[in-house]
């Protein structure tokens, strides 16, 4: 039972009658007693609660930066129609619009009710229950009950960095050989021969080809296909630094979603993992170019920093097993001096005797901004913090070119096409 504003009025209009006719106290128990009847008789007359039969439909999966339409089915199984309020409970964080809503549902009828959840974090978003307050016909109690009606919605990642996809499949396709160019360089497979042009390569002469011939003969050349990809992304510490609107994690899940995205359709095997203090599964093999970023973005959507320190020793030994063959291993962490030289440095050998690795970290650009500031003694300290910061960061980048490690580094905003630009730039070399 619940009693509602229009009860509290009419005490409230009772009390002001007392006080202008008491009457003896007569006033009060006529004024009770007459509310009290109209509660007993709105409890009598409203609609069953209890009758009533509520199921759920809408998505179960959206990114981010999506709206999610939800909503639910009322059914009235009672004799009399339910009028009042439904309220349907989700998280603080789905943002639901709108919590409550008016109902009036005739009996035998149904009715549907909708709504929309802007989700400000990646997560699973559980609902709980749906309640219902039905309202007597004097308005002044109702009968309110609850019923389960279970539904999760994942909350994928934003995938901010999708509108570059298509420029970075145009040039893709003009690597694996769908357009008139042709690549050339060692590892790759054989295409065709054609005559040679100033500018080309010595090593890519076919010199039997050009002993049968009058001319100078070339071999032309595509990036292989059915390479393998690995991308590891680093949860700890590091991962949960701020870098623009989101977290190194965030930034990093979107050039990991680009990347793979863009080497499925490249023929690529493409596989997920992250690392903090062991390993997790969150491993997903691209079996199509097709469902190969609903199955990203899925593997993706529950990963979060943890603070703890990363395991490097485990996280190489989880992409030894792992990878077998020469695959591009390419790990999402940050160039932090200490990190690099405490963990990642002692595991380095055993990875790149094995497989081309890249290293790829966000640059923050708040420290570029503060490098530019000196204004007064407190933003020199800051300029000199930030160039200190940035000092290392090269001195680490070095570090790893010298072990044969490909170094990517860039802000929020392009880090993501500096990761495709990159492995685009392997594979027309022919490294992959």
């Amino acid at each position: 039972m619940a009693l509602t504003r229009r009860a509290a009025i009419v005490a409230l209009c009772g009390v002001v009658l007392v006080f202008v006719a008491p009457l003896r106290g007569w006033t009060v128990l006529f004024v009770e007693g007459l509310l009290l009847v109209g509660i007993v008789f709105d409890l009598l007359l409203a609609g069953s609660v209890r009758a009533l039969q509520v199921s759920r439909y809408g998505d179960t999966a959206r990114r981010l930066d999506e709206s999610v339409a939800v909503g639910f089915v009322v059914v009235n199984n009672g004799t009399r129609a339910v009028r009042g309020v439904v309220r349907d409970a989700w998280p603080p964080s789905a943002q639901a619009t709108p919590s409550r809503q008016r109902i009036l549902v005739p009996a035998g009828e149904r009715r549907r009710f909708s709504a929309s959840l802007r989700p400000t974090q990646r997560k699973e978003l559980d609902a709980d229950r749906i309640t219902v307050r039905s309202v007597g016909p004097l308005g002044l109690a109702a009968r309110q009950g609850s019923h389960l009606a279970p539904w999760r919605v994942r909350v994928l990642p934003a995938f901010p960095s999708r509108d570059k996809l298509p420029e970075k499949l145009a040039k893709l396709q003009v690597l694996d050989g769908r357009t008139a160019a042709r690549i050339r360089g060692e590892g790759t497979e054989f295409d065709s021969l054609r005559d040679y042009v100033e500018g080309d390569d010595a090593r890519s002469i076919d010199w039997r080809a050009t002993a049968r011939r009058s001319t100078v003969v070339v071999r032309t050349w595509r990036p292989e296909r059915d390479r393998r990809l690995l991308l590891v992304l680093d949860t700890g510490r590091t991962s949960a630094a701020r870098v623009g609107d989101g977290t190194r994690l965030d930034v990093a899940i979107d050039a990991a979603l680009l990347l793979g995205a863009l080497a499925s359709k490249a023929g690529d095997h493409v596989s997920v993992m992250s690392a903090d203090t062991r390993a997790r599964g969150v491993s997903v093999e691209s079996a199509s170019a097709e469902n190969a970023l609903p199955s990203l973005l899925r593997s993706m959507s529950g990963l979060h920093p943890q603070l703890v320190e990363t395991d490097a020793r485990a996280m190489a030994a989880a992409v030894l097993s792992r990878s077998r063959q020469r695959a591009l291993v390419v790990l999402f962490t940050s160039l932090d001096e200490a990190a690099i030289h405490e963990g990642l440095l002692p595991v380095l050998p055993s990875l790149t005797a094995r497989h081309l690795v890249v290293v790829a970290a966000v640059a923050d650009p708040v420290v570029s901004s503060m490098a530019d500031n000196l204004d007064n003694a407190r933003e020199v300290y800051d300029a000199a913090a930030a160039a200190e910061t940035t000092a290392a960061a090269h001195r680490v980048s070095a570090l790893l070119r010298r072990l044969g490690v490909v170094v990517v580094s860039a802000p929020p905003g392009d880090f993501a096409g500096a990761v495709a630009d990159s492995y685009l730039g392997l594979k027309a070399a022919g490294r992959l």
